[in-house]
C-alpha cells in the first residue's frame, strides 16, 4: 500500500516561472502548499533566453510585481544588464528588459521558495489528477504516493511528453537535456481535457573565448537603472554590467540554410507540434522572408559563472555539422565553438479555450493551470499566468471573490482574455499592439492600476500600500498645483523659453500648458517654479505622462467607459444557448463551448457576429423581464 502523505490546500505541478509565482501565491495566503518538480534543479530555470521583460514582457513583469508577485524583485536581484527599450518613442510602449545571470535568477528563486512559510517544495513526477464527481482531490506521483488537496494548479512548461530535436537527433527529454515527464497527458485526457502539441526552439550556446567581438556592435546598459520591482530604488540595485553585442547573418549563412533546408526537420516533417510565427527559427526567417538578405543576431552572455553566450536570433532545429557552418559565417562567429547545440522542443499543452478567465478548467472544479500548458510562450507570460491561478486557487479555497482583470485594467487581462477568447492555435506571444487601451497601460504606472488589488487580497503589506497612497497623493497634488500656477512673461522666463528652444510666451500661462510643449517637461521649468517641492523620479514621470497626454488619456478613458459597459452585462451561467432563435448556427457553436462571462467576452469570440450579440441582448432582456413577473 502506498504511503499516503498529509493533506495540502494546494498542489502545484512544475515549479518554473509559472508555478513559482503560483505557489508563493497561495502559500502567502496562509494556505498549506506543495510545489513538485521532476527536477529539483529546474526551478526558476531559464531554459531558453537569459533575459526578463522585453516590449510588453516588461509591462508584464512589473504588473506582477504590483500584485505582490516574485519575478521583478528576483531580477533586480540578479540581472546583469538593464536596459529600457523604445525610449525614442511615446511613453506606452517603453519595456524594461534585464539581461540575467541565469544560475543566479534560478538560485535565488530558489532560496525564496525553500524559504517561505506554508510552503514545501518536493521532487517528484506527477502523474495523475484524482477527481471525484468532476472535483480535484488529490495528485498521484509516479511511485504511488497520493497527496489528497483542494485545488492543484498545472504548470508544466514544456516538460509533457517532451522531445528535443535537431536534424535526425530526438532525445525523449525535456529542456536542457532534464527528465521528461511522460505520463500526465494520458490523465487528463481521461478528464476529458482537450490537448494540443506544440513546438518552440532555442539557439546554440557558444563558448565566449570563441567569439571576436571586434566584429560586433558593443550594446551597454543604461547608466540610470530602472528597477523592475516598485519597492526597489534604482541606488540599491545598481551594479556593474556586462555588455552584450550585436552582428548580422550574411547571404553565406542564408545560402548554408537553403542548401540544407532538406534537412531541417521543420520541413521534412519530423516535427509535427505547432511554433509561434513571432519567433521564428532562423531557417524559418530565411523561407519567409527570402527578400531579406541579413537578420539581426545578438550575443548575450548567460551569466557571471559561465562563458556560454547565446546567440539570439538564431534558434534553430538544423543538424550539428550545419549549424556549425552557419554559426561560422557570422561575423565574429568565424571561429565559434559550440557549447549546447540549438534545438527545437515539442510539447503538449491544452487548448486554451477550455479555461475559465480565472485560470480554473470548465469542467473540473479546483483544476487550475497556467503557463506554457496553456498555450503561451515566454517567463513573463508564464509568470503572470501562475500568479492569477495561484490567486484564484486560494480565493476558491477561502470562500473568497476571484480575480479576474479584464482588457482595460492590466497586460495581464489582455493575456488572459486572449487566451481563453481567441482561439490561438499557436504559441502566444504578449504584444504591446494586442493592447486596445495601451496608453493607459503603461509599465511606468502598473503599481497605481494594481498594488491597491494586491493589498485586498493580501499579497501587499500595509507599509507598501501607505507607500502607494502617499504617491498618489502627491501626484494628484501637484498636477492641481501646476494647473492653477501661472506665470507671466517677464524676461526670465522668455529668455528660460529661447534657451530650450521654445516659443516665446505673448501672454501669461500656466506651468501645466508649458509643459505640454514637446519640447519642455517638468524638470526644464525648474527654474521658473520656485514653489515646487523635491519629489521623487516616479512622481515627475507621472506627473509629466499624465499632463503632456491628457487629452489621449481622457479619449482612452472615455474608450473603456464603454468598454466597461460591456463586460459590465454578465450572461447568466444558465443560459441555454439552442433556446435563443436568431442566432447563427457558428454563434450557437463558439458561445456553448467558450461559455463567455459577459457580452463583452462572448463580442470578441471568432465566428460571433455584431448581429449574434444584438440577438443575444434581446434574449437577455426578455429573459430577464419574464423572471420578474
Amino acid at each position: 500500500m502506498s504511503y499516503v502523505y498529509e493533506d495540502y490546500d494546494v498542489v502545484v505541478i512544475g515549479a518554473g516561472h509559472a508555478g513559482c509565482e503560483a505557489a508563493l501565491a497561495c502559500a502567502r495566503l496562509s494556505l498549506k502548499t506543495i510545489i513538485f518538480t521532476v527536477s529539483i534543479d529546474s526551478v526558476a530555470m531559464m531554459p531558453c533566453n537569459p533575459n526578463i521583460g522585453g516590449t510588453s514582457k516588461g509591462h508584464l513583469v512589473r504588473e506582477i510585481d504590483a500584485l505582490g508577485g516574485e519575478m521583478g524583485k528576483n531580477i533586480d536581484k540578479t540581472y546583469i544588464q538593464s536596459r529600457m527599450l523604445n525610449l525614442s518613442k511615446g511613453p506606452a510602449v517603453h519595456s524594461l528588459r534585464a539581461q540575467a545571470d541565469k544560475k543566479e535568477y534560478s538560485n535565488s528563486m530558489r532560496k525564496v521558495i525553500e524559504n517561505t512559510p506554508n510552503l514545501t517544495l518536493r521532487q517528484a513526477e506527477i502523474v495523475d489528477i484524482i477527481t471525484e464527481d468532476n472535483k480535484v482531490v488529490g495528485v498521484k506521483t509516479y511511485s504511488g504516493s497520493i497527496y489528497p488537496c483542494k485545488a492543484v494548479i498545472i504548470c508544466t512548461g514544456t516538460y509533457l511528453n517532451s522531445r528535443c530535436i535537431y536534424g535526425d537527433t530526438v532525445h525523449l527529454t525535456g529542456p536542457d537535456g532534464l527528465q521528461s515527464a511522460l505520463y500526465l497527458t494520458e490523465s487528463l485526457k481521461k478528464l476529458g481535457i482537450e490537448m494540443l502539441r506544440f513546438k518552440t526552439g532555442t539557439p546554440a550556446r557558444i563558448d565566449k573565448r570563441s567569439i571576436d567581438f571586434s566584429k560586433m556592435e558593443e550594446q551597454k546598459g543604461d547608466e540610470n537603472i530602472v528597477p523592475f520591482s516598485f519597492t526597489n530604488k534604482a541606488e540599491d540595485i545598481k551594479r556593474e554590467q556586462v555588455s552584450c553585442w550585436l552582428t548580422y547573418t550574411t547571404a553565406k549563412t542564408h545560402e548554408i540554410i537553403r542548401a540544407n533546408i532538406d534537412r531541417s526537420p521543420l520541413y521534412t516533417g519530423d516535427i509535427k507540434g505547432t511554433g509561434a510565427r513571432y519567433c521564428p527559427s532562423i531557417e524559418d526567417k530565411v523561407v519567409r522572408f527570402a527578400d531579406k538578405d541579413r537578420h539581426q543576431v545578438f550575443i548575450e552572455p548567460e551569466g557571471n559563472y559561465t562563458n556560454e553566450m547565446y546567440i539570439s536570433g538564431m534558434s534553430s532545429s538544423l543538424p550539428e555539422d550545419v549549424q556549425v557552418q552557419m554559426y561560422r559565417s557570422v561575423p565574429g562567429l568565424e571561429n565559434a565553438n559550440i557549447v549546447r547545440n540549438a534545438y527545437a522542443i515539442e510539447y503538449d499543452c491544452i487548448n486554451p479555450s477550455q479555461l475559465k478567465p480565472t485560470l480554473e478548467i470548465k469542467n473540473i472544479e479546483g483544476l487550475f493551470s497556467a503557463g506554457q500548458f496553456n498555450g503561451s510562450s515566454g517567463y513573463e507570460e508564464a509568470a503572470a499566468q501562475g500568479l492569477i491561478a495561484g490567486i484564484n486557487a486560494a480565493m476558491k479555497i477561502l470562500g473568497r471573490e476571484p480575480l479576474i482583470l479584464d482588457r482595460s485594467q492590466a497586460y495581464i487581462g489582455v493575456l488572459i482574455d486572449d487566451l481563453i477568447t481567441k482561439e490561438t492555435m499557436e504559441p502566444y506571444r504578449m504584444m504591446t499592439s494586442r493592447a486596445e487601451y495601451r496608453l493607459l497601460l503603461r509599465q511606468d504606472n502598473a503599481d497605481l492600476r494594481l498594488t491597491k488589488i494586491g493589498y485586498k487580497i493580501g499579497l501587499i503589506d500595509e507599509e507598501r500600500y501607505q507607500a502607494l497612497l502617499k504617491k498618489e497623493e502627491s501626484i494628484d497634488k501637484e498636477i492641481k498645483r501646476l494647473e492653477k500656477t501661472v506665470i507671466g512673461a517677464n524676461s526670465k522666463v522668455q529668455e528660460l523659453l529661447k534657451s530650450l528652444n521654445s516659443t516665446p510666451l505673448t501672454t501669461a500661462a500656466t506651468l501645466a500648458e508649458l509643459i505640454r510643449r514637446p519640447e519642455l517637461n517638468y524638470e526644464l521649468l525648474e527654474s521658473i517654479d520656485p514653489e515646487r517641492k523635491d519629489l521623487p523620479k516616479d512622481v515627475i514621470e507621472q506627473i509629466n505622462i499624465n499632463i503632456k497626454y491628457e487629452g489621449y488619456i481622457l479619449r482612452q478613458q472615455r474608450q473603456v467607459e464603454q468598454f466597461k459597459k460591456m463586460e459590465n452585462k454578465k450572461i447568466p451561467e444558465d443560459i441555454d444557448y439552442s433556446k435563443i432563435s436568431g442566432l447563427r448556427i457558428e454563434a450557437r457553436q463558439k458561445l456553448e463551448k467558450f461559455k463567455p462571462i459577459s457580452i463583452g467576452q462572448a463580442s470578441r469570440i471568432s465566428g460571433v457576429s455584431p448581429a449574434d450579440i444584438s440577438v443575444l441582448l434581446v434574449y437577455m432582456m426578455q429573459h430577464k423581464s419574464n423572471n420578474k413577473k
